[in-house]
């Protein structure tokens, strides 16, 4: 905050004051009178002429704070020179003018305040408050400056009575105003208790504090430049330079020590009567000083150490760094705050959004449910429909076994056909045979087992459908077996017709075998691959063996036979695979057996056991 913002802040409150009916605007007669005084306390040279051909009367009538603020700029705020004048001088006359309209207490009561110590709270509030008009204080910043008067009265700082006053709806609609501020430090609330005195030299000591940059003020003893002798005086240091006094009035002034980047501060021994001495260095003269006790020897040592930094960073005051710090952490504050709501929202947006899709969760098991319900209905639906298809069944089966016993006399005539039938069935079987041997020798192949297992696939297909089409020829053999002797010769012809289809089905079966027999001759090549790998596998484990261990000296080459043992083939000679072949075999035999009257059937279910057979791991 420069010099410019401190004087405006003060000249805002004296430009409102003379709006007496607050409507933004004052009468020119008014701003030359203010202009003047400010460019007397200001120490600025006076341009009549220009103030009176700014301000000249005509009908354009009262001015505006827009409209004031060109001259004020111009001819005021850019000619005042830093150091020319005294800054308290400006702040009694913009307080003189607002005091009049906006400052009216009860001067009988105990708890209001003097005029001198409003007028410091006042320059106070417009150090500590925003750069922003109407000027108003952020409720951290009113802690702030409380919490420093009530440190310099050393009572304790009551934050309840301060939550109360910003609870308040006039605080929250309009922001803390001066007014308001001292009309709270009036009321009694924060110096409950105090004496007067005590108060006004707290409210001293905090605006020579901030608003005039003393870092800290004290007694100590100072040892002569010339004489050498010690002496007591009061010293106060600024960021720019450290003053000592005979007094604490500060009347006499003894001498101004300028701080810069070439000062230093050391602690030293105590001697000469004298302890909890330090020295304060510059480039031509070195200060030495006692004070009353260790700690207040720390205190001022960091003190000088504090202004010797700000000088070296270029900074005038510490309460203003320290003030836009605080405004720096508000705005990070505020950001985090802002940023914890935004991800709040985000959060209940994705719990409404959790919720929303529990809900629909909800609804689709609800679904799912009654679907699952509807599926039960259905499969007993099925089912019942099933068991009485089934009873049809078992009764048209009755019947037919009924037909058969009438018609045992008309099949003995039918023998020798049902004995050619008999005979293809065998040869069926045999074939079925051949089919399973093969199976078992393409269970052996390794690498391209996946391959032929698809090929097999498609020919236990094929072979499947030819079964089944056999099946449906042997039911319709049945079928004309239990027709009556009239339709004997319609029989006759149908069964040529079937033994003719039988033909071309034992054909295709020959196809069939055929093609099989060229799968098993590439399992056998496959086979003879696989040897031939394990064979090139074993001579590069012996080579493996022979480079990973050296051989020393005295040491024998180990043998070639040794490294074989690492590395074993299975081969088909294997007796656990024999016997699980032995033990397939045999059960085969004993389904065929058993089955002899339901041939189709069996067979049937024989290609699903040897498909089923066929994903067997080779060890």
């Amino acid at each position: 905050m420069d010099l410019r913002s401190e004087l405006l802040k003060s000249i805002w409150y004296g430009f409102t004051a003379l709006d007496l009916e607050k409507s933004g605007k004052v009468s020119k007669s008014q701003l030359k009178v203010l202009s003047h005084n400010l460019c007397t306390v200001l120490c600025i040279p006076h341009d009549p002429v220009a103030l009176e051909e700014h301000f000249r009367d005509d009908d354009d009538g009262p001015v505006s704070s827009q409209g004031y603020m060109p001259y004020l700029n111009k001819y005021i705020l850019d000619k005042v020179i830093e150091g020319s004048f005294i800054k308290e001088n400006v702040d009694e006359l913009c307080w003189t003018l607002t005091a009049k309209k906006n400052y009216q207490t009860d001067k009988t009561s105990s708890t209001v305040l003097p005029e001198k110590d409003a007028f410091r709270l006042w320059c106070l509030f417009n150090f500590l408050s925003e750069d922003k008009y109407p000027l108003v204080m952020v409720p951290d910043e009113v802690e702030y400056l409380l919490k420093k008067v009530c440190m310099a009265m050393s009572i304790e700082f009551n934050c309840v009575e301060l939550e109360d006053f910003f609870s308040q709806d006039s605080v929250q609609q309009s922001g803390i105003t001066v007014w308001i501020f001292l009309e709270m430090m009036n009321s009694g609330k924060i110096t409950r208790g105090i004496e007067k005195s005590i108060i006004s030299m707290a409210i001293e000591e905090v605006y020579r504090e901030i608003v005039g940059d003393v870092l800290k003020e004290g007694y100590l003893w100072k040892k002569g430049q010339l004489r050498r002798n010690w002496k007591e005086r009061w010293f106060t240091l600024r960021p720019s330079n450290l003053s000592y006094y005979t007094g604490e009035d500060r009347k006499d002034c003894q001498g101004n020590i300028a701080l810069d980047g070439n000062c230093c501060v050391e602690v030293l021994p105590d001697r000469d009567g004298k302890r909890c001495m330090f020295c304060l260095k510059t480039l031509s003269k070195t200060y030495e000083m006692s004070a009353s006790d260790t700690k207040q020897r720390q205190e001022w040592t960091t003190a000088i150490q504090t202004a010797i930094r700000l000088h070296v960073e270029g900074k005038t005051s510490l309460h203003k760094d320290l003030k836009l710090k605080r405004r720096e952490h508000r705005e990070q504050r505020e950001k985090r705050q802002q940023a914890k709501e935004e991800e709040l929202q985000r959060l209940r947006a994705l719990q409404e959004e959790r919720e929303r899709k529990l809900a629909e969760l909800d609804l689709l098991k609800e679904a799912q449910k009654q679907a699952q319900a509807l599926l039960e209905q259905d499969e007993q639906r099925r089912r019942q429909q099933h068991e009485q298809l089934q009873r049809a069944l078992e009764i048209q089966l009755r019947e037919a076994e009924e037909a058969r016993v009438s018609m045992q006399a008309e099949m003995a005539l039918k023998e020798e056909e049902a004995e050619r039938q008999r005979k293809r069935i065998q040869e069926l079987e045999e074939m079925q045979k051949r089919l399973e041997e093969a199976l078992q020798q393409e269970i052996k192949a390794r690498l391209d087992e996946e391959a032929f297992r698809y090929a097999q696939a498609g020919l236990l297909a094929e072979e499947e459908e030819k079964m089944k089409a056999l099946m449906s020829l042997q039911e319709e053999q049945e079928e004309y077996i239990l027709k009556t002797q009239r339709e004997k010769q319609e029989l006759k012809q149908e069964m040529e017709a079937k033994s003719r289809s039988l033909d071309e089905a034992q054909r295709q079966l020959e196809e069939v075998r055929a093609n099989r027999h060229r799968v098993d001759q590439d399992v056998v090549a496959a086979q003879r691959k696989l040897r031939q790998a394990s064979t090139n596998v074993k001579h590069w484990n012996v080579q493996m063996n022979r480079l990973m261990r050296p051989i020393g000296p005295g040491e024998k080459r180990p043998s070639l036979g040794s490294s074989y043992s690492s590395f074993q083939i299975p081969t088909q000679r294997d007796p656990g695979l024999r016997l699980r072949r032995r033990s397939g075999s045999e059960d085969q035999d004993e389904e065929s057996k058993e089955n002899v009257d339901n041939r189709a059937g069996c067979d049937l279910e024989k290609r699903h056991s040897h498909a089923s057979n066929g994903d067997m791991d080779i060890p």
